[in-house]
């Protein structure tokens, strides 16, 4: 959605008045400066965009041949000083062009700090054309991270359409989805997500403008009158509340006291103010117009739709996040003779997915290990796995049988409101007095046991039909006995750990075999690390997230 074209006065003056426009733009031209700013090579398209002979103008002083006037004398002096320290300087000068009018230049060193620079040079339209827009379409949004986002937009504006940029955010908006974050009458916090600076190197730009700063802004401000008024603002001069805070930085008030028009332009998006992006101008450049509103505007939609996709993404981000982190068990504790460790990785930072596993301690030294995967990913995967888990827990806490655990989930999880939904499960109870392990399992892959000598096998286990599936399958979840010597290490998974688009099933099945023998014959191995080794070499792409629950008999 475009913001409206009525506008408001900014500051304490009259409205800006829109700048005249300058020449057609005369082609693109290149020369070269020595150390010191004089001009070494001259050649013909110089000569055609600046109308000067290249006997008039090679030998001199950059500063007093092409300057249109003194005032620019401290810009040209940035652009040198970052040259000769091996940084490339971008930004907009008034030079004497035939007709006048703003160049845009970028300077960038030959060779290294203090051997001379290739400078570019370039009219500066005050009302960038309609390939510039174009461009706009294509580089804002290329990611869903909200400050590298930011950062594009800043990018595109900076030094095309304007000398500075930055780019904000209402806080309650960013930080908790507030649509309603204003309130008329009071003060409202804004994040700077970025800012650029035309030639000004970006840790300049960071000390000055930080991204990620939060502001608090009063009523009055021209960014919140943009934001609170869907309107775009154009103001001659920083609000006193800005200056002041630019100015508590060293160079702030250096940095800032060239610009003289300012424009605040309302980020709207599905109809919902959701930032402002504000634009200023150095004195070689025409006042914001008219027509660099309208400009400002098609800039703005683009930009809007993309930062608010990318903050909805990072909220869905964050409440995965919080999710997983919050359905993961708390650190378990075995009996003593019973050593255990697991690991969990998530498909991705904003999917969560159905995995969960549990270890309870029982009565007489024992340990109930529980590992399972409810179909698919997302929170209706995750509303599955929670109430599966929690049930699994009860039901191993009241020392039932592996066998039993899985037939009571199963009748449970065919009642589910979401079913059909299936589940795969595998229950374990290891007794380390006896030195052995009851195992049943639910259409789940087999567990892998290796011994201390670093031989494996995959146990052969009644397989067992996958949980919710609303048959008469709980009498298949049978328990088989298993013999867990001292020093053996039994290995409980999810299919995440073994299947792959890429690969058969067999292949990963001896992956992790070789993956568990090797890992663990190694010096000083703990399960722990172990745990980490083998979940991290085996990790296929991201498909799939990935439980690796490891447990031993202490010896």
């Amino acid at each position: 959605m475009r913001a409206p074209m009525e506008l408001q006065t900014g500051g304490e003056g009259e409205p800006v008045a829109p700048g005249a426009r300058g020449p057609d733009p005369a082609g693109l031209a290149a020369f070269t400066l020595d150390s010191q700013g004089r001009v070494t090579c001259w050649p013909a398209a110089a000569a055609e965009l600046f109308g000067l002979a290249a006997g008039t103008v090679t030998g001199r002083d950059l500063r007093e041949v092409l300057l249109a006037d003194h005032g620019q004398g401290e810009l040209a002096d940035r652009m040198l000083a970052a040259v000769a320290a091996g940084r490339p300087w971008a930004g907009t000068l008034a030079m004497a062009v035939p007709g006048g009018g703003p160049v845009t230049v970028r300077c960038d060193p030959l060779a290294g700090p203090g051997s001379g620079a290739l400078v570019t040079a370039q009219h500066a339209s005050p009302q960038p054309s309609l390939g510039w827009l174009s461009e706009a379409a294509a580089r804002i949004g290329s990611t869903l991270d909200l400050t590298r986002t930011a950062g594009e937009v800043a990018d595109l504006a900076v030094p095309g359409f304007a000398d500075a940029a930055s780019i904000f955010v209402p806080e309650r908006l960013l930080a908790a989805g507030e649509a309603t974050w204003y309130q008329a009458g009071q003060a409202t916090a804004v994040r700077r997500l970025a800012a650029r600076l035309a030639g000004q190197p970006d840790d300049v730009t960071e000390d000055l403008l930080p991204a990620g700063e939060a502001i608090v802004m009063r009523e009055d401000s021209p960014t919140l009158r943009a934001m609170a008024g869907s309107c775009p603002v154009r103001y001659d001069r920083l609000d006193a509340e800005t200056a002041q805070r630019i100015a508590r930085h060293p160079s702030g008030r250096q940095l800032t006291a060239g610009y003289t028009s300012f424009l605040a332009m309302p980020l709207i998006a599905r109809g919902a103010v959701v930032g402002c992006a504000t634009f200023g101008r150095a004195g070689g450049r025409p006042a914001f117009g008219p027509a660099d509103i309208t400009v400002a505007g098609e800039l703005a939609s683009r930009a809007a739709v993309c930062l608010d996709n990318a903050r909805l993404y990072e909220r869905e981000r964050r409440t995965a996040q919080a999710l997983q982190q919050g359905l993961l068990p708390a650190r378990p504790k075995p009996p003593a003779g019973l050593q255990v460790a697991h690991r969990y990785l998530p498909v991705g930072d904003s999917v969560v997915g159905g995995d969960w596993h549990d270890v309870i301690a029982l009565p007489g030294g024992r340990a109930a290990l529980i590992v399972g995967d409810a179909m698919g990913h997302g929170p209706e995967a995750a509303a599955v796995m929670v109430q599966l888990r929690t049930a699994a827990h009860t039901l191993a806490d009241l020392d039932l049988p592996p066998g039993e655990i899985l037939r009571r989930l199963d009748k449970m999880a065919a009642g589910l409101a979401a079913a059909p939904f299936a589940a795969t499960c595998i229950a374990a109870i290891i007794d380390a007095a006896a030195s052995s392990c009851q195992i049943a399992q639910a259409g789940h892959h087999p567990p892998v046991l290796v011994l201390p000598g670093g031989a494996t096998q995959v146990l052969d286990l009644p397989p067992g039909l996958p949980l919710g599936l609303g048959t008469e399958a709980s009498a298949t979840f049978q328990a088989t006995q298993v013999s867990l010597p001292p020093g053996a290490t039994l290995a409980l998974y999810t299919d995440g750990l073994v299947e792959s688009r890429t690969q058969p099933l067999d292949h990963g099945m001896a992956a992790l075999r070789d993956a568990l023998s090797s890992a663990l014959a190694r010096p000083h191995a703990t399960l722990g690390g172990t745990c980490a080794t083998v979940t991290q070499a085996l990790r296929q792409h991201g498909e799939d997230d990935i439980t690796l629950v490891l447990a031993r008999i202490r010896q």
